[in-house]
């Protein structure tokens, strides 16, 4: 799929964990990290887990949270009890927390902490609306958007703060729909409730998908699914920018594009 883990592969994520942990006794619980390593909870219930932004909280009886959050290459794998663990070389492993019917690996966990969960709000209480969330609330995340109209598109989607679950990906296709490209100052955006719908329609289309389905991402050079025109790539912050320099209008790096027909 490429790049980072967004909110429907985060979410896919604590389905996966969520049916084969909630309800469940831990029968081990090993943390390889070096401040929790000594960290026991054996014979404690897991609760649930819940998808929050690009964070998982999975929450163990006795007031406790495992955080973890997948960053560029980390994973959570669930395995049966006599399966080969597949997901990299051991030295990648740095959480294990098994029950007598599966076993939840965490490979390349950059982030990955253990708290009260009543202290939760410390490590996702700056995130904006969760577009995949019970808590979404358009209006607050178009006010978040809005509070910096010099900011770019871009750089304001991938900003968890106004609104949480979009990732380098969901940005290229985000601003494709909308037809703007991600340069573009977010206060010279027509319509800029738009983002904010796109944005969520986009997440909940793909997150009961295996594969996600991409207009732009990862497509450059290759022909525009909706005019033909080649994808244009470029970078924005370090990270590669697809966008279609038909469809989608603004300044670019290339130089600027034309408003270009609207639907």
């Amino acid at each position: 799929m490429g790049g980072m883990p967004e909110g429907d592969t985060v979410l896919h994520t604590a389905r996966r964990l969520q049916s084969a942990l909630a309800g469940r006794l831990l029968t081990r619980f090993d943390l390889r990290v070096p401040r929790f390593a000594t960290a026991d909870l054996t014979g404690r219930t897991v609760l649930d887990v819940t998808p929050r932004g690009k964070h998982l909280l999975t929450r163990i009886e006795g007031g406790l949270t495992l955080h973890s959050h997948l960053r560029m290459d980390g994973t959570w794998r669930v395995y049966a009890p006599n399966e080969r663990w597949r997901g990299g070389p051991a030295h990648q492993i740095r959480a294990i927390l098994g029950t007598a019917e599966r076993t939840a690996v965490g490979y390349r966990l950059p982030v990955l902490g253990l708290l009260r969960t009543a202290d939760e709000e410390q490590v996702v209480g700056h995130l904006g609306p969760d577009l995949l969330g019970p808590d979404w609330d358009p209006a607050l995340a178009l006010r978040n958007l809005l509070a910096d109209p010099a900011r770019t598109v871009g750089d304001a989607l991938l900003d968890q703060r106004n609104l949480a679950g979009i990732g380098n990906v969901f940005k290229c296709e985000t601003c494709f729909v909308v037809r703007t490209t991600p340069w573009l100052p977010i206060g010279d955006l027509p319509a800029p409730e738009r983002l904010v719908s796109a944005a969520k329609r986009l997440l909940e289309a793909n997150r009961d998908r295996l594969r996600r389905h991409l207009f732009v991402y990862g497509r450059g050079d290759l022909p525009c699914r909706r005019c033909g025109t080649p994808i244009s790539k470029a970078e924005q912050d370090e990270r590669p920018v697809y966008w279609c320099p038909r469809c989608q209008s603004g300044p670019t790096p290339l130089g600027p594009v034309p408003p270009g027909p609207r639907p």
